[in-house]
Parts: structure tokens; C-alpha cells; sequence
């Protein structure tokens, strides 16, 4: 390898050779077993060699794009399931710590459900021993690297497309008439650029390529942060298969998967999207600039419930008695980052039967060929985009689906099902067409990390070698989750700009930035630029790039501008509001304890849960609240029923003051709201208290099996 990285470190090293070669697309096929809690099976790969995608590359920076690569089309066909070899054929003569070298490829054993024996490997991510070419140069033979940890590598092997029945119409050159390297390359080039409206043929071609057999298997190795394929005599990346299938399986252990338990006590498992994004689920390429579409077939116990990032509703297909599956795609090519997967008993809430005027906007939408047809040019690589619908452009509210544990279904019913109409109206109103064509809202477990997703996820955050690999910066630091302050800055930047430009221009200008960006990967500088292209010269108000960047990006601290805003938000009617209430209750305190009378003559107002917080946090100012005023407080507020950001600042409160009684809504706090319970355990340590000592101890040892393995390691520093 070209880079040396030292995998106790706390940078994320990103190891595909993404300037070599890309992925196109990935077909799936997995198990996921709930007793062994081992995720397993099949991805095959279909890939695009360097030289044709650099070429695509040249032209869309002609066209003023910031990423490259002409897209992956793909469409709905009926469920299909790629077979899986019966793992009895192996040989256990295979060493999984070098580059395994695999006899020929052996026919498939398993029956037409891809239902196989669970006989089990010692084959995993170990050290690597061998070193080899991750280029197109030299003698040596030409290296796929893909990003991949925690994985039991089982066996890698070409897929033989040119034995697909159709699959001729995708060879151009009439002297390719023997099956060859050649001409299998060649139809995979045909299928991945075939374009957008026979995204359906598409598809189904890669559903049929996926099951074919085998070809010849290759060799491959592994070290900690990546799996590595190479073919004998395979010197360039046009060379090497374009179309290969990874056997493989997740470790219990996996840092891309959580297996846990829901809010009623059944099991469950998710993707983390953190500190490791996917590559403890799939072998798969990192780094954004490879974007990609997939399709997925996943089975599991007819009790689960599968949910996955995909663009259609799936519904559940019994294969036999007590086994379900389950089939997602995506049209739309995307980073490997975005792809989510969430297994559960969740039930399905729905809205109860009304005869409102929602239902022609929430009719379910699926682009055909018929209706495919450009409204407006865009920029992206190819797909089919509904901004090039009009049927899609008009959709106020996409079809959505939400899920939740048995326990929390009635809360959903009354609150959130009314929720979610009105806010994808208003982010139609307010940004445009939906990206999408439809949405599942799953309420995910108590572990759940809050900032899991918000992982920096750029490949130039470190040195970019020629091949494409880098690193992210502190990307393995668990601590850095808990510190995510550019994203609060950036959000209260993009408040600053609306206030400074007003609400018409500001929106405006993001419907036009949205339609003119959407389907590509952007820099903060992108849309920055544009901003201030795109609004007149008197708003501009001495604003640029430069003094953005070292104000709100690049400085470290408040922003000057924040704090203007903070001290102006202060004289507003509801913080006004707030200050008073203060006052009463600083008053109360003051107050003998025996004089309850008049203690029962305050007249406390109605709080909104915002105005809650901040009442909360001026309490926290203060340097005694007595326990009478504490029981007070939650008994005027009833705080123990409040949203998680007022119960954080209550429980604060109880643990500043030792309120003893209320101990309890710390220890409820502590086990269903883990992700944000973590600053608590620190006030709880630094206390000193022997008893609140023990308590947040207690409550770690009772969680830390489902908590979040970022979280764990934090709080385990903190008490041990």
C-alpha cells in the first residue's frame, strides 16, 4: 500500500482507490440472524476502470460540477435472491491472513431461496502480509481496495455476466465472440451507463447478473482497515473483472451495526453511522466522491420488520414458514455512507381514516418511461431525477410510513402522524421538489447515538494519495462526537443569513440553490459563493466568502454576530417573559421555609418547552435552590413529563443541588436518553458525592451492553 497508517491512531483512514477505479452499483443479499447477531451473504460489485470515468470527469467540470461520473440507473423488478454458495465448499485449507488463493469456481449448492448452512469460518479481517500495486503502472498486478473492518472475508469471485440470457445486446464489437475479460467488461460498461428512463432494465439486468455463477475466484487479503482483490494477469483496472461477488459476514462486534433491544424490550439492530460509516456492514468504497446506487434483498425471522434507505414502500415476501424477505433500491447515485438498514418488531402506525384533501398530494408516485421527461436541466450525473417530473415537481407530500415500538405506537398516533404532513408541505413550499419519492420514520431505541450521523465525511480532510486514500481527521476519536460545535455554528450562521438578507431573498435564493445542486456533493464554499452572487449588490451588506469563512468557520469561540443576536434575542417579548418568572422563583427561594402560605400566593405563567429550557439554565446560575423550591419547580412544570432538553436541565439541576428525591428521573434520563446522557455522567462524577458516584455507575453497568460503543468508551474514561 501506498499509505501507512497506524490503525491505533485517531484519524479514519479512507483506503479505496477511488482514482483507479469506482463502483457503480451494489446488489445484496443478507441474512440477518438475531441469535448469532451476525448479518451475512453476498454483495457483488459492478465497477467502472478509471480511464472511462476520468474522461466523464473532464467533461462535468466543463459543465461546472463539483463531483463526476455519468450515474446508475435502476428500476423495481419483483424480489429477487442472489444464491448463496453452501459454505461446506470451501476448502479448509484457505489462509484468510494472505492474499487467499481460491480453487476454481464451484457450482452453487444452496436451493432457489438462497437458504444455506451456517457452518463457521475462521476467516476475518487480520494483518496484511503481502504488499502489492494499487495502480495501473508497472508490471505488478492491479489492486481493487475497498474499505472494510470488522468483516469475515469468506471468499471473492467473478461473476460470469456474458452467461446471462439477453446479455448479448451489450456487446458492441462484433469480433468479440468468445467469452473473455474483454467482453465480460465490456457489457458491464453497457449496463452501467445505460440511460435514465430504462432505469427499470436496467435493474433487472443487474438483478439477473447478480445470480449468475461464478467465473473464477480471486485473490484477496485483508488487513484492519481494508480488503484487497487482485487477478492473476490483471495489470491495469481495465483489465480486472468489472462484475465480482464477496462472500462474507459482520461480527457480532461490528462498529457499523448496533444490536440492541427497543423501548418494549425486543430485539433489534441498526446501522450506527459512526465512527466507521458502513464498512463493518459491506466491503464498499468511502470516500464520497464514489457515489453509487444499490439494490437489496435482506431476510429475517417473519416477526422483523426490515427497513432500509430505499426509494420504495417494501412490503414483506414469506419464503417459507417463518422467514420473510425484503427488497429496497435506490435510483439516485450516493456516497455508501447513506445507506441505513434497521431490523426490528416495529409495528406500522397509521393515520386513522379521514375524508381530508391530503390524499391526492400523498398519492403513491413511481417514475415510468411514459412519464420520465425533462421540466429543466440539471447538472448532476445521470439518474432519474424527479426534478425532471412534473407530476414529482408538484408533490407537496410524498407517501411516508412510520414505524415504532409496540410500547410508543399510541403517542404516534396522537402527535407525530400530525406532524409529518405539514412539514413536508412546508419544506416543499419552502426548497421545492422532494429528492425522494417517499419516507420511513422509524422511532429507533434509546441508544441511539443524536449525533450519529454527523460524523465529518469528506475525502480531502487529509493527504490524498494518487490512488484516491486519505484520512479523516480524528475521525476515530470518540470524544469528537460529543463535540460537534461546527455544526451548531453552521446552523445559527444559516439564521444569520436569513435575518441579514430577509426571509424572501433568503429563501428564495435556497429553492434556486437546492434545484441547481441537487444530486451532487457540494462544498460550504458552493453555496456561500452563490449566495452572494444571486442577491443585490445593497443586501450584500459587506459580506463575502473570506470574512464568512474567518467569522463562523475558522474562529473558534462565539461569533461576533451571535452574540449581537444573543444579546438582542434578550430583549424579546418571550425571553422578557422568562426573566420575570426567574425573578419569582429567586424570590421563592429566598423565602423562610415556614412560610408556606405565601409561597403558595406566586403565580407562576405557562411555559413554552423553550422558554422551559431557558428558565432552567438561569436557575443553573444560581448557587443554592433549596429542596422545598426544587419540589416546586417540578411540581409547577411537571418536568419529569417535559421533552428530553428540559429533563436534561432539570436533572442538571438535581444533581447540582444533591436533590436526593428526584434521583430518580436522573437514573430514567440516564437510561433512555443515553445519547444525550452523557455530559450528565460527568456532572454526576465531578460531584465528588459518593452517592451520586454510585449512581451514575449503576446505571452504566445496567446500559453499557446497548450503548452506543462511542458513548461507552467516554463514560467508561469518566467513571473508571
Amino acid at each position: 500500500m501506498d499509505m501507512q497508517l497506524d490503525p491505533a491512531g485517531d484519524d479514519l483512514p479512507l483506503m479505496a482507490n477511488t482514482s483507479h477505479i469506482l463502483v457503480k452499483h451494489y446488489v445484496l443479499d443478507l441474512d440477518v440472524d438475531f441469535e448469532s447477531q451476525v448479518i451475512e451473504g453476498t454483495i457483488v460489485l459492478f465497477l467502472e476502470d478509471g480511464d472511462r470515468f476520468k474522461k466523464q470527469n473532464r467533461s462535468v467540470e466543463e459543465a461546472c460540477q463539483s463531483e463526476s461520473n455519468k450515474g446508475c440507473k435502476l428500476g423495481m423488478p419483483e424480489p429477487c435472491h442472489v444464491p448463496v454458495t453452501n459454505a461446506r465448499t470451501f476448502s479448509s485449507e484457505v489462509e484468510y491472513n494472505d492474499c487467499a488463493i481460491c480453487s476454481k469456481g464451484e457450482k452453487d449448492t444452496s436451493d432457489k431461496d438462497g437458504n444455506h448452512d451456517n457452518q463457521e469460518h475462521a476467516a476475518g479481517i487480520s494483518s496484511s502480509k503481502r504488499c502489492c500495486d494499487t495502480g495501473n503502472h508497472g508490471s505488478e498486478e492491479f489492486l481493487l481496495v475497498l474499505d472494510c473492518c470488522d468483516l469475515s472475508v469468506l471468499k471473492v469471485e467473478e461473476v460470469d455476466v456474458a452467461a446471462v440470457p439477453g446479455m448479448e445486446k451489450f456487446t458492441r464489437s462484433p469480433e468479440l465472440t468468445v467469452v473473455s475479460e474483454e467482453l465480460r467488461n465490456q457489457i458491464v460498461r453497457e449496463l452501467v451507463t445505460l440511460p435514465a428512463n430504462r432505469w427499470r432494465e436496467q435493474l433487472d439486468y443487474y438483478a439477473r447478473c447478480s445470480q449468475a455463477a461464478g467465473c473464477g475466484e480471486l485473490l484477496f487479503d485483508t488487513d484492519t482497515w481494508s480488503l484487497q482483490i487482485r487477478k492473476t494477469g490483471a495489470q491495469t483496472a481495465t483489465d480486472f473483472p468489472h462484475a465480482i461477488r464477496i462472500w462474507y459476514k459482520t461480527k457480532p462486534e461490528g462498529r457499523s451495526v448496533t444490536w440492541t433491544s427497543d423501548q418494549s424490550g425486543r430485539p433489534c439492530v441498526y446501522t450506527v453511522g459512526s465512527p466507521v460509516n458502513n464498512r463493518a456492514l459491506f466491503p464498499c468504497q468511502e470516500p464520497p466522491v464514489a457515489m453509487s446506487t444499490w439494490q437489496a434483498t435482506v431476510r429475517a425471522a417473519a416477526s422483523f420488520v426490515v427497513l432500509m434507505s430505499g426509494e420504495n414502500s417494501a412490503k414483506p415476501t414469506q419464503l417459507w414458514e417463518g422467514c420473510s424477505s425484503w427488497y429496497y433500491y435506490v435510483t439516485m447515485p450516493m456516497p455508501a455512507s447513506t445507506f441505513t438498514i434497521a431490523v426490528g418488531c416495529w409495528t406500522e402506525v397509521k393515520m386513522e381514516p379521514c375524508s381530508s384533501g391530503d390524499s391526492a398530494t400523498e398519492t403513491p408516485f413511481s417514475p415510468s418511461e411514459a412519464d420520465f421527461r425533462r421540466v429543466g436541466v440539471c447538472s448532476h450525473m445521470e439518474y432519474p431525477c424527479r426534478f425532471q417530473n412534473a407530476s414529482a415537481t408538484t408533490q407537496q407530500i410524498i407517501p411516508h410510513r412510520v414505524f415504532a415500538p409496540v410500547c410508543l405506537t399510541g403517542a404516534c398516533q396522537e402527535t407525530l402522524l400530525q406532524l409529518i404532513p405539514p412539514c413536508l408541505s412546508a419544506a416543499h413550499s419552502v426548497l421545492g421538489t422532494h429528492p425522494f419519492s417517499r419516507l420511513d420514520v422509524l422511532i429507533v431505541p434509546a441508544n441511539f447515538p443524536s449525533l450519529g450521523m454527523a460524523r465529518p465525511n469528506k475525502d480531502k480532510t487529509g493527504h490524498t494519495s494518487d490512488s484516491g486514500a486519505s484520512v479523516i481527521k480524528h475521525g476515530l476519536n470518540p470524544e469528537k462526537i460529543f463535540m460537534q460545535v461546527h455544526y451548531l455554528k453552521g446552523y445559527f450562521l444559516l439564521r444569520f443569513l436569513a435575518e441579514k438578507l430577509g426571509d424572501e431573498t433568503y429563501f428564495s435564493f435556497l429553492r434556486k440553490f437546492v434545484h441547481a445542486f441537487h444530486g451532487q456533493l457540494i462544498l460550504s464554499q458552493d453555496f456561500l459563493q452563490m449566495l452572494l452572487e444571486n442577491i443585490p449588490e445593497e443586501k450584500r451588506l459587506e459580506l463575502s466568502v473570506e470574512n464568512i469563512y474567518q467569522d463562523w468557520l475558522e474562529s473558534s469561540g462565539i461569533p461576533k454576530p451571535l452574540q449581537r443576536e444573543r444579546r438582542a434575542g434578550a430583549e424579546c417579548g418571550l425571553a422578557r417573559q422568562v426573566r420575570a418568572e426567574v425573578t419569582k422563583w429567586i424570590r421563592v427561594n429566598r423565602r423562610p421555609r415556614k412560610r408556606k402560605r405565601r409561597e403558595r400566593e406566586a403565580v407562576f405563567e405557562k411555559l413554552l418547552p423553550d422558554q422551559l429550557v431557558l428558565l432552567l439554565e438561569h436557575l443553573l446560575e444560581q448557587k443554592t435552590l433549596s429542596h422545598q423550591t426544587l419540589r416546586s419547580l417540578q411540581r409547577t412544570y411537571q418536568l419529569q413529563d417535559q421533552d428530553a432538553e428540559v429533563r436534561h436541565r432539570w436533572c442538571e439541576l438535581i444533581v447540582k443541588h444533591k436533590f436526593t428525591k428526584a434521583y430518580e428521573s436522573v437514573e430514567r434520563f440516564l437510561q433512555e436518553d443515553q445519547a444525550m446522557g452523557v455530559y450528565l455522567y460527568g456532572e454526576l462524577m465531578v460531584s465528588e458525592d459518593a452517592r451520586q458516584q454510585q449512581l451514575a455507575r449503576r446505571c452504566f453497568e445496567r446500559t453499557r451492553e446497548q450503548m452506543d460503543r462511542s458513548s461507552a468508551q467516554v463514560v467508561a474514561d469518566m467513571l473508571f
